[in-house]
């Protein structure tokens, strides 16, 4: 295969999951809580082909000397951007929107004995029954998944109350025979460097390993405790999604998977007529 044909082929391979991600984000601009994600390219291997030495060649050049032959591109790196959404009134009591761009809600997901804690900016919880029966109900999100409380642990309510709110210091409170009791607060964290954010699924976020990259928990995961202008009840942080900037991203990349697609069948073709000339 010739070297035109393995650029356009590598390319087009990276190109094809810029396509993806862009479908994604287009896909979830309605998903609250939602996080854009762009793409960066980064260029592959080049060779240096040194073909003109002689000093003449050197005079009034502008460009350094000789031939830069590349390798395709690659998808470098895919970036949240945590920027915060436009909020939307719901007037239900369980839905949150978080004042700070970097404040995430905790949620537990994963089996005992391998628990693990997430983080998403989707403040859509609902109330469940518990594993112990219809005495007490759990907070979750829209999987059924925990939400945890400012101790760590998960958000348990006793059944049995008339109304229920969310105060904007993420306490939560209901009320008993015409009494208001404070039965917990929703547990908030400030994630100082959140470009070491992973896509988890679900629209959720983990941190990796600190030990691979180098970190301390503590440094990047800050505990908010009980402070006025958390969240605001009743209102969801829609998608930071700008469908005009996806579709004009999605005509280039497609315009550029064109391209290299058509560099294939040009060399295709121009290969065929060397042949008929051998022959």
């Amino acid at each position: 295969m010739s070297r035109t044909m393995i650029q356009a082929a590598v390319t087009m391979n990276q190109l094809q999951q810029k396509l993806d991600l862009i479908g994604h984000n287009m896909a979830n601009s309605q998903t609250p809580g939602y996080k854009t994600r762009n793409s960066e390219f980064s260029s592959l291997l080049t060779q240096q082909i040194n073909n003109l030495n002689t000093p003449e060649n050197a005079v009034n050049r502008l460009t350094p000397e000789g031939i830069r032959v590349g390798s395709g591109a690659k998808l470098g790196a895919i970036n949240n951007d945590f920027s915060i959404g436009s909020l939307q009134t719901t007037n239900r009591a369980l839905d949150l929107a978080l004042r700070n761009e970097r404040h995430f809600f905790q949620i537990q997901t994963g089996e005992p004995g391998a628990l693990e804690t997430n983080y998403t900016r989707d403040g859509s919880f609902y109330l469940q029954p518990t594993s112990a029966g219809a005495d007490a109900v759990m907070l979750t999100n829209g999987d059924g998944e925990p939400v945890l409380g400012q101790n760590g642990e998960r958000i348990i309510i006793a059944s049995g109350f008339e109304g229920i709110e969310v105060r904007d210091n993420g306490q939560i409170v209901v009320e008993r025979n015409g009494e208001l009791q404070v039965v917990g607060a929703v547990g908030i964290v400030e994630i100082t460097r959140p470009h070491l954010l992973e896509a988890a699924g679900g629209n959720l976020f983990r941190l990796p390993d600190a030990g691979e990259l180098g970190y301390v928990m503590d440094e990047v995961v800050e505990q908010i405790g009980v402070t006025n202008l958390l969240v605001e009840s009743g209102m969801l942080e829609q998608a930071n999604v700008d469908l005009a900037t996806q579709m004009s991203e999605l005509m280039v990349a497609q315009r550029a998977y064109q391209f290299n697609s058509r560099t294939i069948s040009t060399t295709d073709q121009m290969m065929g007529l060397i042949n008929q000339l051998r022959s």
